[in-house]
């Protein structure tokens, strides 16, 4: 494994005004055996953002290197990468054990034929698929398949491991597996993964540190917690959290204390505290209530503004019922998205 870096990368496709930016000055560094998640929506430069580490692009400014050594204009067999693709990718005439060891029977590696049989039962150890060896990949269900393809990476001990969005075709239970799956492994084998997705309990559940990624430009980095806690602006705030942060106009709570030049007051679902009496910044109407065994789940109108809150799941709130609306450690963001401390 090895330290990855991207300096100030940069990567544009098209020419003249049909220049469209990718890349913008980006900066990242993965850490050696760190998994670092890339989050942002289709079309923010995830996948070629793996690209260019991978070599399969060439970026217009910056420099790529890996274990120190600058490969920004090194070919891809020589950058010591490993790609999973969202798709399987498998050989369907191949057995499992032959995808698997396929990149070990490269004429550019030349590994003995023991060597391979140990590196692929290893392996197959690890992702539990050793009773699959001798089945045909097309005889295996998604997941399976999906593991088998992780594993053809996994054989080959390379710098980094690039995974873009592999879980994202699986169904949720799958994908829930999986992701356990997935950081057991890293962890066993102290790899080193740049891993993209745009789904936000991927992120907030793998990663060591989260990227997120926003129209070609790496917004903000930072543990999942510090991304959750102290997003950077509005984009980052909307990117993390099930249901997604309350966003509230400053002018709809005069009442609530703010900083100067506060535009949007911003409040995560358990930051909402609502109740029939007493302390609170307004007064609204419980319009829907979601009902998810451990918790609810309350919409709340305030003042014509929807809101979500966490609540008991032995509470006896009604819809129609009016309640308090109190708010608890708010975020604070200016006209252009960007937050605002609370005691500036």
């Amino acid at each position: 494994m090895a330290e990855v870096r991207l300096d100030a990368v940069s990567k544009h496709f098209g020419t003249g005004e049909a220049a469209v930016t990718a890349i913008a000055e980006m900066s990242l560094t993965i850490g050696d055996g760190e998994l670092v998640i890339l989050l942002g929506p289709t079309g923010a430069g995830k996948t070629t953002t793996l690209r260019l580490i991978a070599g399969l692009e060439k970026p217009d400014a910056g420099r790529v290197s890996i274990g120190g050594r600058d490969v920004t204009g090194v070919n891809p067999a020589e950058r010591d990468v490993a790609f999973v693709f969202q798709q399987y990718s498998l050989y369907p005439h191949l057995s499992v054990y032959d995808n698997l060891a396929f990149p070990l029977r490269s004429p550019a590696r030349r590994v003995p034929e023991a060597e391979i049989r140990r590196k692929v039962g290893e392996v197959a150890r690890l992702l539990r698929i050793e009773d699959k060896l001798n089945n045909r990949a097309t005889h295996l269900s998604g997941g399976q398949m999906q593991r088998v393809a992780i594993g053809r990476a996994l054989v080959r001990r390379p710098a980094i491991y690039l995974m873009d969005e592999p879980l994202s075709s699986l169904d949720a239970k799958l994908r829930s597996d999986l992701r356990l799956e997935l950081k057991r492994i890293q962890q066993e084998l102290g790899a080193t993964i740049l891993y993209v997705t745009h789904d936000q309990i991927e992120a907030m559940t793998m990663g060591s540190r989260i990227g997120v990624i926003d129209r070609g430009r790496l917004v903000q980095v930072g543990t999942p917690r510090e991304i959750y806690e102290n997003p950077v602006d509005l984009h980052v705030a909307q990117r993390l959290g099930q249901p997604g942060i309350n966003l509230v106009p400053r002018a709809l709570l005069p009442e609530v204390p703010a900083p100067p030049g506060a535009h949007t007051i911003g409040a995560r679902t358990e930051h909402v505290r609502i109740a029939r009496a007493g302390h609170a910044d307004g007064v609204g109407l419980v319009r829907w209530i979601e009902r998810l065994g451990d918790q609810n789940h309350l919409h709340v109108t305030l003042r014509g503004q929807d809101l979500v809150t966490l609540g008991e799941p032995d509470s006896d709130l009604s819809v129609g019922d009016r309640v308090g609306v109190e708010f608890l450690r708010p975020l604070y963001f200016d006209a252009a998205g960007r937050r605002i401390a609370a005691g500036a």
